[in-house]
């Protein structure tokens, strides 16, 4: 199906696909293949799906839970809690026609704020619920303390009866969770609950907020954090990001990945445009499929780390040899949707070193952001302990530069300068001296703040290079275009040397040999 509204899913597997014959050394993993998954959402110009149901109708496409933190020190500076005000209400209002929505507050504990007693659990976007729920805001106030894990379970009975697809909480706070002990309910045991229920962004506002906080909630529940440094900034961001949310193009894929006899897979990691584990899940009640659930897609384009081991005994060395097939699936949700074609993950066992040593980009890369963000906190650590760990807390921050200078990251490049000493040839606006470099020395002066978004950002992480714009990556020699949107379920084709029966444009076995079945794609 083609038009303006359809959506398209593209993928293209990157990896080197040599692995040494002979055993690793004790504790290595040089029989380990690292595959770089990049997977794009394109709406083609079409609605976000939370802006408008399945059929174009307004309707409850989306479910909203805002989460106001109002515990006591929202008042230090009072100017907080109006900030959270002003960008919960500017929220609400771009909520959509017929969207189910609520606002919650936090403090030990977890209230609605709005809808009302009485009436249902969640309200229906309309003028006048808005009008009451902005009145409900503005009257909040702040007093005690704060137990996030309660404001998110709250958040998941509400939208527990909820059919929408898009289900989004929005939680604000300035504190750092310390009251967790308290609480009736741990912000472990809450993550377990609502894990899978909804996707959660979380955001900073004040001086005292917990960067490992956000991003323990937000890596767990499939969302994003951040942070604004001047509370006046807050309602610019909330929509913002409440745009992007309307533009949600498709609100679950999943990532199958059907190894070949004797593969392993270890582990799928997303890694742009953050580093996020996903959790597997049988594909099916039959068969070696395993799918990791990702969500809340707009138009973007994500990068995924497969990680496989296997064992070259009884393989032919030199001869591409498939390790798995990658497929992408889309639960139904309203909306053509036209998928890619499955893509082999290859092997080539080599007895020579050389070809075994080298790696994908992808895989550098991240493993460089890795280090990086090692090197912060290793920075940040060593600043708490003031005189005592200033040497070390530099030595840090230098490699982090370094760092961040071999990935090319501006972002994260111009976070790690707001940090560094300028020197006296520095402007005092992020820029080093004459010759456009810094000191490599953590500045006197720093709040706790700031190291906090340095955190954040040393969590934000870029491909290579920009995502192609072009066309879908170009269908592999063998394969039918005809079938582009996936395999025909008539039409099969037997492996010659195992007698494995897979679909008709299968490219390699995913039986026992994993042998080329139409010769070796370029």
């Amino acid at each position: 199906m083609t038009g303006a509204r359809q959506i398209e899913v593209t993928l293209a597997v990157g990896q080197q696909k040599e692995l040494p014959v002979a055993p690793p050394p004790a504790g290595g993993s040089g029989r380990e293949m690292h595959a770089i998954l990049e997977i794009g959402v394109r709406s083609h110009g079409g609605p976000g799906l939370a802006a408008t149901a399945p059929g174009g109708a307004a309707g409850p496409a989306l479910a909203e839970v805002l989460i106001v933190d109002t515990s006591r020190s929202m008042l230090h500076p009072a100017a907080k809690l109006h900030a959270a005000k002003d960008a919960t209400v500017a929220a609400v209002r771009l909520l959509p026609e017929g969207t189910a929505f609520a606002v919650l507050s936090g403090r030990f504990d977890a209230t609605v704020v709005h809808p009302g007693p009485g009436g249902a659990p969640m309200a229906v976007a309309g003028p006048a619920e808005r009008d009451a729920a902005e009145r409900a805001v503005r009257i909040l106030d702040a007093d005690g303390g704060t137990a996030i894990g309660m404001w998110l379970d709250l958040a998941r009975r509400l939208l527990k009866q909820q059919s929408a697809p898009v289900k989004h909480v929005l939680l604000l706070t300035d504190g750092r969770n310390e009251h967790d002990h308290r609480a009736d309910m741990s912000l472990q045991t809450a993550l377990d609950a609502c894990e899978g229920r909804f996707v959660c962004d979380a955001w900073g506002i004040g001086d005292d907020w917990d960067a490992e906080l956000l991003l323990r909630i937000t890596r767990r529940l499939h969302g994003r954090a951040g942070a604004v440094r001047d509370a006046s900034e807050l309602t610019a961001a909330y929509e913002e990001l409440m745009q992007g949310l309307l533009g949600t193009a498709v609100p679950e894929l999943r990532i199958r990945l059907t190894p070949t006899p004797g593969t392993v897979i270890r582990r799928v990691t997303q890694v742009v445009p953050g580093e996020q584990e996903l959790t597997a899940v049988r594909a099916g009640s039959a068969g070696r499929g395993i799918e990791y659930v990702t969500r809340a897609w707009g138009d973007e384009v994500r990068h995924f780390q497969a990680v496989l081991s296997a064992d070259p005994t009884g393989r032919e060395t030199g001869e591409d040899l498939q390790l798995a097939a990658v497929e992408v699936v889309v639960p139904d949700f309203g909306r053509p949707v036209r998928l890619p074609p499955p893509r082999p993950i290859l092997v080539r066992w080599t007895d020579n070193p050389l070809d075994a040593s080298r790696r994908h980009p992808g895989v550098r890369r991240h493993e460089l952001y890795q280090q990086a963000s090692a090197a912060v906190a290793e920075a940040y650590r060593a600043w708490l302990r003031g005189a005592d760990g200033r040497a070390a807390a530099d030595r840090a921050l230098t490699r982090a530069l370094a760092l961040a200078g071999e990935l090319d990251d501006a972002q994260f490049l111009g976070a790690l300068r707001r940090i560094e000493d300028k020197g006296e040839s520095g402007d005092g606006a992020g820029n080093g001296g004459s010759d456009g470099r810094g000191t490599g020395r953590v500045r006197a002066g720093l709040k706790d703040v700031d190291w906090q978004h340095l955190i954040l950002s040393s969590a934000m992480t870029t491909p290579p290079q920009p995502p192609a714009s072009g066309p879908p990556p170009a269908t592999p020699p063998g394969a039918d275009p005809a079938q582009e949107g996936g395999p025909d379920p008539g039409g099969l084709v037997e492996c010659p040397e195992c007698g494995w029966l897979g679909p008709a444009d299968s490219l390699y076995c995913g039986g026992d040999c994993g042998r080329p079945l139409r010769g070796s794609p370029t």
